[in-house]
């Protein structure tokens, strides 16, 4: 298998997941929401800045359909979260010069005593 067909098949699987299998995710809060429930302070909490987001707690706004909403705020997550260390990982490339192998510290043969 080619890399390319690779990345393909793992980009269709993880949308793929992120689209039906955030439909399956818990319904119950959080871990630091379910201790300030459990201690009692939970009424003292205020929005997040991001609360009036399109995408705001596992759903998205203008959807009707919960499991439809969290499914494509799944799939968007997946998107952005892969654009952003993409263009990370490229611009880090870049950066050093191109693309290095780690197994031979970057030699396009292999061979270190040329280098």
């Amino acid at each position: 298998m080619s890399r390319r067909a690779f990345y393909a098949v793992a980009l269709l699987v993880s949308l793929l997941l992120a689209g039906v299998v955030s439909s399956y995710a818990s319904s119950h809060p959080d871990g630091l929401e379910h201790v300030a429930e459990q201690t009692g302070f939970l009424d003292s909490a205020e929005d997040s800045p991001t609360a009036d987001s399109p995408l705001a707690d596992y759903s998205t706004r203008g959807v009707d359909d919960a499991r439809a909403g969290t499914a494509i705020a799944g799939v968007v997550g997946a998107l952005v979260t892969l654009l952003l260390t993409g263009g990370l990982a490229l611009g880090l490339r870049r950066r050093r010069g191109g693309a290095t192998d780690g197994a031979t510290g970057g030699a396009p043969d292999g061979d270190l005593a040329r280098r």
